[in-house]
């Protein structure tokens, strides 16, 4: 078996081309940052998406306000505030959990972050038009 001088052992190959360019281990090269207005808008937009699925407001009403997010970053992991309107009458407390875990979901697989906490506020309520409104006697 004939080996150049200066090349590799067989077997070692050249190796990944960091080493190769004389650079640290990736571990060591430090780490992406994703601000906290980027990761509250990937929020809003997974809420805007979730809304649509889990509580779409009925269509004879005015169109609800968007969903606003809030995101705190610290170490990896993120705590996100959403605020929305959903409809009425509707099982508030099971849409709220699904909506909360399809964004945390969601803004998990985008960012790579740990998704630890998801709050949502119920900005209003939105009834259908038809509904009867009259006070009960």
């Amino acid at each position: 078996m004939n080996t150049r001088p200066g090349a590799p052992p067989p077997g070692e190959g050249s190796g990944p081309p960091a080493r190769a360019a004389g650079l640290p281990p990736p571990a060591e090269r430090g780490a992406t940052v994703i601000p906290d207005r980027v990761v509250a808008r990937i929020a809003a937009q997974a809420a805007r998406t979730a809304q649509s699925r889990r509580a779409a407001i009925p269509p004879d009403r005015d169109a609800p306000a968007a969903p606003a997010a809030s995101a705190a970053t610290l170490s990896g992991w993120v705590r996100l505030h959403l605020t929305m309107d959903l409809p009425y009458p509707a099982d508030i407390p099971r849409i709220c959990e699904r909506i909360r875990q399809d964004v945390g979901e969601r803004v998990a697989q985008l960012t790579g972050l740990e998704v630890g906490e998801v709050t949502l506020t119920v900005r209003r309520l939105v009834t259908a038009a038809g509904a009867n409104r009259g006070r009960v006697r």
